[in-house]
């Protein structure tokens, strides 16, 4: 039996071998493959990058795809160094890597992206320095586009401060308790606003605790300097509002942390939201509450969520935590909820009032 056995191994060997010596299907690791184009570059290759418009798109580079002798996908990046970093036996060695993605065939950057770059890639801030890109290109194996030098003037960053207001119907129009929103760029302010239920939701911008330099809307709703139409949002909630006073443009973005478990009215599918309480710096709600878990997340997802650290024990939850607190008498309670500095911990506090 095994003198046959060997036979048929040996005969399965013989049409293994004929078949492929038969075989014309390409091998793309012995065919020379290249970019058939040079990387383009928009609006160019001579880009000064400037602090009031480094959150626009600076540049943005292309390729035309390689042509393979296989029709496959391809995955692409992108190395980023200064030109003496390209060549010689340790050529590319500490570039930086971008990755662009399968079958995508150009990469946009900010001003900011570009300006982190250049100045971790050692250019000197306010005069010209130059960049070399390449693109990587991957099926079974790499091709490298040529080589594009860029012209880039970086900028050196500020520490940004200062706040503007947000006076509105919310707060009865009172300076005094405004919300502020703080700087997180030149000219660009964000911060946190809740409209509760029962008072219009209409309000204004202005640079102090006074109406003598504010921002509004015109007759047809575009956002102004001294606009005397109030402001709005559509719904009732805590917003993330974000000020570009470079563009004069604002966004409001329904944004709040919520409690979700079996002791909510919700469980846990729906968030029960709790409100943004701009001078406690902290979100609170009152609610009615069973006997049940109790976690927080934001946004009705489970991005991200926190659940305490010591069970019913002390007073600090722990992002991606899958404990939850134990509600263990129906009752209203009222729970409070802050994220700490590191936003791997916050604190929180449930206390039952009825």
């Amino acid at each position: 039996m095994k003198k046959y056995i060997n036979q048929i191994l040996a005969l399965g060997s013989l049409f293994f071998l004929a078949a492929s010596c038969t075989d014309d299907t390409p091998v793309t690791t012995l065919q020379q493959v290249d970019f058939p184009a040079p990387i383009a570059a928009a609006p160019g290759t001579t880009l000064v990058l400037t602090q009031g418009t480094k959150n626009r798109t600076a540049l943005t580079l292309s390729w035309t795809e390689p042509v393979y002798p296989i029709h496959a996908p391809v995955t692409y990046a992108l190395q980023i160094d200064v030109p003496s970093g390209a060549i010689g036996e340790t050529a590319w060695s500490k570039s930086i890597r971008v990755e662009a993605g399968e079958d995508v065939h150009s990469k946009s950057f900010t001003g900011a992206n570009l300006n982190d770059m250049a100045l971790e890639l050692g250019l000197p801030t306010d005069v010209p320095g130059e960049l070399a890109v390449r693109i990587e290109a991957y099926m079974d194996h790499i091709v490298y586009s040529q080589t594009l030098i860029l012209t880039v003037t970086p900028f050196l960053k500020q520490i940004v401060t200062g706040e503007i207001y947000v006076p509105g119907a919310y707060n009865d129009w009172d300076f005094a308790t405004a919300a502020p929103l703080t700087a997180i760029d030149n000219d660009i302010f964000q911060g946190l606003v809740n409209f509760p239920v029962g008072k219009p939701r209409e309000f204004k911008f202005t640079r102090e605790r006074n109406f003598n330099h504010f921002f509004g809307a015109d007759a047809e709703g575009n956002f102004l300097e001294g606009g005397d139409v109030n402001l709005t949002v559509p719904n009732y909630g805590t917003y993330q509002i974000t000020v570009d006073l470079n563009d004069m443009t604002y966004t409001a973005v329904p944004y709040s942390f919520a409690i979700v478990g079996t002791a909510t009215a919700g469980g846990w599918d729906i968030d029960t939201d709790m409100a943004y309480d701009h001078i406690a710096k902290q979100w609170t709600i009152t609610t009615a509450l069973v006997s049940g878990a109790l976690k927080f997340r934001l946004n009705n997802s489970w991005d991200v969520n926190y659940g305490p650290t010591n069970g019913n024990n002390g007073n600090t939850m722990t992002l991606g935590n899958t404990n939850a607190y134990t509600i263990n008498e129906a009752g209203t309670y009222k729970v409070t909820f802050f994220v700490n500095p590191d936003p791997a911990t916050a604190t929180y506090s449930v206390t039952r009032i009825n």
